[in-house]
C-alpha cells in the first residue's frame, strides 16, 4: 500500500479509522443515555419530556404491522398530495411498527410542546372526519391517541427535530 498511496496514504487511513473509533465511542456513550430508545438521537433528539396517555379506546382485534403501516403511507401521501410542502413527516418504527413518530420539516409548526399538542388536536379533527373514526365514536369522544390505540400503536414521539423531543406512552 505504501508503494500506491505513500505516506499520506496511511495518515489519511488512520485518521479515518480514527473517526470511524470515535464515533463508536460517542455512538456508545449516546446509547448508555436512551439505551430503551434507539430512535433518539437518529431520528430525533433525546427525549426531553414524557407522558402516559390512558386510552379510552381498545385496540381492534385485526390491527397488525401492516394496517399501521397502512395508515402511516395513507398519512404521508395525503400529505405530498397537497399543493405546499408537508410541516411533519410521519413514520412508523419497531419490529411491529408500533412506534409512531412524528417529526417537524419546518421551523416553528412544532417548535414547543404546546405547538405539537394544537398538531394532534388537528389530527384529531381530521380523524373524525373519517367514517371509521365516526363508526367507532359516534358521540366524538376520541382524540388522535385513541385512534393510535385503535391500531395498535403503544408510543408516539413529537420533535422539531431539533431541539426537543417529547414521547407519550398509549395504554
Amino acid at each position: 500500500m505504501q508503494e500506491r498511496y505513500g505516506a499520506r496514504g496511511y495518515r489519511l487511513a488512520g485518521a479515518w479509522l480514527a473517526g470511524i473509533a470515535l464515533v463508536a465511542i460517542l455512538g456508545t456513550a449516546s446509547g448508555a443515555v436512551s439505551s430503551e430508545d434507539r430512535h433518539a438521537g437518529y431520528y430525533y433528539p433525546a427525549v426531553s419530556s414524557s407522558e402516559i396517555y390512558h386510552s379510552r379506546a381498545e385496540t381492534l382485534p385485526d390491527s397488525d404491522r401492516s394496517r399501521r403501516v397502512g395508515f402511516v403511507t395513507g398519512v404521508t401521501a395525503g400529505q405530498t398530495e397537497r399543493p405546499y410542502a408537508p410541516i411533519t413527516a410521519m413514520y412508523a418504527k419497531g419490529t411491529e411498527a408500533e412506534k409512531l413518530i412524528l417529526i417537524g420539516l419546518q421551523n416553528g409548526p412544532l417548535d414547543t410542546l404546546f405547538r405539537a399538542r394544537a398538531v394532534l388536536a388537528m389530527l384529531t379533527a381530521t380523524a373524525r372526519t373519517t367514517a371509521v373514526f365516526r363508526d367507532l365514536d359516534p358521540q366524538a369522544h376520541y382524540t388522535f391517541l385513541d385512534l393510535l390505540k385503535l391500531l395498535g400503536f403503544t408510543q408516539i414521539t413529537v420533535s422539531d427535530g431539533r431541539t426537543w423531543a417529547h414521547q407519550i406512552e398509549i395504554q
